[in-house]
């Protein structure tokens, strides 16, 4: 894996919350290099450029790229996801041994990603009204750190304690919002209640402070993103109707793709559909990583180990353009293997990654609408992600339970792949459900494969190969497996903690 240069934006990292030690290349920094880089709005922005390269680019392994790190272990810890465990990358966070570890080194990655990026946050935001620049400079600027803020705390909200609705008074992780240095004592861990209400304030403010901005790339951060993580965060909270009204405006621009364009790979950040994500290019491409494990069908593809669970597939209707998607795989050692071909390298075996899409802005309208008792609403929100997709509408009960269940359906195939699996499982405090692939005698399902050299056999489907909790026990609601670990390292660092 090259090494990411970040050229004016080499300090980035520099300033890691005391506790926060990475495997990150990291060097002290000094007064002048800050009173340098914080002298103009236009320079501090750099350091919310940098910042977010390193973000979504950095790591410390080919399975530690970056942001998409926390997607792809939210998937591989899901219902839908039959991770290959003879693949590298993420066969123990699919069996619940990794991110319980508290001494694995995915933990360790995670935590001091949010937190380093946290702290930089921190830094734009204490010091830009000081900067040299236009008042709508510095808006833009600290707009879009307190946006990058509140969404690495919401993540440290879905992934680190249960649902909000089941303990709103939970521990969780430490609240840092002033610059730290090496010498900052660490934190206490904040409830789940005190992280959320800066969460809000952020994004609030964050709303305010870019209503001028228009961007120039779906990288930035702009209003509608902003809407989009408020309405994410309003479902988590229970706040229905803020929820639904925040989806609506986030997807404003941004119309459902043409159903044949579900064909294309989710490589291009410049889908209609997309509201926000990273960008790839030849020269800086080490986040493209993400697709050697999602990416089921390309040659050039090293691990295709995200497969589906056949049990999935039956979820769609036969004339839903997803449907399209799923294919038996024929290759030697992969037969009887779900191929569901939704994500796939660009010709030049890079990819752009996506973070926030209309689709689950329209599904988190619907379910807000839904849970609030506005169910006739919710199923015509519901019907036109469904109608895009050419699948069947809606046209059950509309009892309210029944409707919510047909939402959260309808997340999980829209979504698959996409990070959300097991923070759904965790705000829902569902529960993960993986079956053997047998017919009702308990023997193997036959499935037809067509091998390289065009001949059709039948073989024995397979899916998931992991059925319950390290400790034998079954998959449960609540379960202290779903939660990502605060590391070792962290604890004995900060006495606090």
């Amino acid at each position: 894996m090259k090494k990411i240069k970040y050229l004016s934006f080499a300090f980035i990292g520099f300033w890691s919350v005391t506790s926060c030690e990475s495997e990150l290349d990291t060097a002290p920094t000094d007064q002048a290099n800050q009173a340098e880089v914080f002298k103009t709005a236009e320079s501090a922005e750099t350091v919310i450029n940098g910042a977010w390269a390193k973000f979504n680019d950095d790591g410390t392994t080919y399975a530690n790229i970056g942001f998409s790190t926390v997607l792809r272990a939210s998937d591989a810890m899901g219902s839908d996801v039959a991770v290959l465990t003879n693949k590298y990358g993420f066969a123990s966070t699919y069996a619940f041994t990794e991110m319980v570890n508290n001494t694995a080194s995915r933990p360790l990655f995670i935590w001091s990603m949010f937190y380093s990026t946290i702290n930089n946050m921190n830094n734009v935001i204490t010091r830009i009204d000081g900067t040299e620049g236009s008042q709508e400079k510095k808006n833009q600027v600290k707009g879009q750190a307190k946006a990058l803020r509140a969404f690495c705390y919401l993540n440290i909200a879905s992934f680190y304690q249960f649902s909000y609705l089941k303990d709103k008074t939970a521990l969780t992780a430490p609240l840092y919002t002033e610059p730290s240095t090496i010498n900052t004592p660490g934190k206490k861990r904040a409830s789940l209640e005190e992280i959320y209400t800066l969460i809000k304030s952020d994004l609030t403010d964050a709303d305010q402070l870019l209503k001028d901005y228009t961007r120039n790339n779906k990288d930035k951060i702009n209003r509608a993103v902003v809407n989009g993580l408020l309405a994410r965060t309003y479902l988590n909270t229970g706040e229905w109707s803020k929820a639904a009204t925040s989806a609506k405006l986030a997807r404003e621009g941004y119309p459902l793709m043409a159903p044949e364009k579900y064909k294309d790979g989710f490589n291009d950040i410049n889908n209609v559909e997309w509201i926000w994500g990273h960008g790839q290019t030849q020269e800086q491409s080490d986040a493209s990583y993400a697709f050697h494990y999602l990416d089921v069908s390309s040659s050039g593809s090293f691990y295709y180990s995200f497969m589906a669970d056949p049990y999935f597939k039956n979820l769609f209707d036969s004339n839903d353009i997803r449907a399209q998607l799923f294919s038996w795989d024929g290759l030697k050692g992969r037969e009887g293997l779900l191929r569901y071909a939704k994500f796939k390298f660009k010709s030049t075996l890079i990819a752009d990654l996506v973070y926030m899409r209309a689709a689950e802005m329209y599904l988190i309208e619907a379910e807000g609408e839904a849970r609030n008792g506005n169910v006739s609403q919710a199923v015509a929100v519901l019907n036109q992600l469904k109608s895009a997709r050419n699948a069947n509408v809606y046209s059950g009960s509309l009892a309210e339970n029944e409707v919510i269940d047909a939402i959260l359906i309808e997340r999980r195939k829209e979504l698959f792949g996409e990070g959300f699996a097991l923070s759904d499982i965790i705000r829902t405090q569902g529960t993960v459900v993986r079956k053997p692939f047998v017919d009702g005698e308990g023997k193997p399902v036959k499935v037809q494969i067509t091998t390289p050299d065009g001949t059709v056999k039948t073989v024995d489907g397979r899916g998931h190969s992991i059925f319950g909790f390290p400790d034998k026990s079954s998959f449960t609601p609540n379960s202290n497996y779903y939660l990502f670990s605060i590391p070792q390292r962290e604890g004995e660092n900060n006495p606090n903690l």
